[in-house]
């Protein structure tokens, strides 16, 4: 086996037990010792693990044994290791964290810090292409079927299924809500940390002034500007649109730049969720 093979094998071990350790943390210090759930299959084990005293880890290992079999068949066997080591060190790190206090017994506390540790674990599992079964898994499956499969909202309704059954069974609402709050955030966490929390702005400029605008900001703010032609549907004239990829920290200077030199021009600023380029990710 090559060294760089070998390196990224460790790199994806590795990351998988520590994603696991953490998500195994925030289940087990939080979310599961105040009845709260983060669906998929954590949240029949939440169940399982009041009803009937089955430990939590045993039970999400004996829902994710059929998966294993699909898995190992359509994913490959380099996914299969991965998925049975994430899929064992979950369990096994939520039994040994559910043997120490938790760390907060307040449900609002616990759902927040809860869903965002997950949400933590989640994504480093993610970024090594690995799994620790559940719902994420299911999705995988379907994907490597049919990979135009939009599966999201299917995913979504089983979380909000699981969550009403937790509801029915310890009869109470709040649990339902701070379980939402709490996938809401694993959810935000993981985005944030793949897309990182400083988000690009787009900016798009028209002015009868271009030239002068587009020159200001190229020399003050080091930033590049292209321009799009486009036409006024009400006007029916021809306009020169500018474009300007910037930090949020160039917002400010760029509008007071271009408003200096042309007060009626009209700004539009908008979200770039990925810029890849000069200035930028490379």
């Amino acid at each position: 086996m090559e060294k760089g093979k070998i390196k990224r094998v460790i790199v994806d071990w590795a990351g998988t037990l520590i994603g696991s350790a953490i998500m195994a943390f925030g289940i087990s210090s939080f979310l599961l010792p105040n009845q709260l759930s983060s669906g998929g299959f954590s949240g029949i084990a939440t169940i399982t693990y009041y009803l009937l005293k089955i430990p939590m880890g045993t039970v999400m290992i004996m829902l994710n044994i059929p998966l294993f079999i699909f898995a190992g068949y359509k994913l490959g066997r380099e996914f299969l290791i991965k998925l049975i080591i994430g899929t064992i060190s979950l369990s096994v790190f939520i039994d040994i964290f559910d043997k120490y206090p938790p760390i907060t017994t307040d449900r609002f506390l616990a759902c927040i810090y809860g869903g965002l540790i997950i949400g933590i674990g989640t994504a480093i599992i993610l970024k090594v292409n690995s799994s620790t079964g559940g719902t994420d898994l299911i999705a995988n499956i379907i994907k490597a079927y049919d990979n135009n499969i939009s599966i999201s909202k299917y995913l979504t309704i089983i979380d909000l299924a699981i969550i009403i059954l937790n509801v029915l069974f310890f009869r109470q609402i709040e649990i339902g809500l701070y379980s939402i709050i709490a996938i809401y955030l694993y959810g935000k966490m993981v985005d944030v940390i793949f897309e990182g929390v400083y988000f690009t702005k787009l900016l798009f400029i028209i002015s009868d002034k271009n030239e002068e605008i587009s020159d200001s900001i190229e020399k003050n703010v080091k930033r590049g500007v292209t321009g799009l032609y486009g036409k006024g549907m009400y006007s029916d004239k021809d306009k020169l649109v500018l474009i300007c990829a910037a930090s949020r920290g160039d917002i400010y200077k760029i509008k007071k730049l271009a408003k200096e030199i042309d007060e009626k021009c009209f700004i539009v600023v908008a979200n770039a969720r990925e810029v890849l380029g000069e200035g930028f990710k490379q």
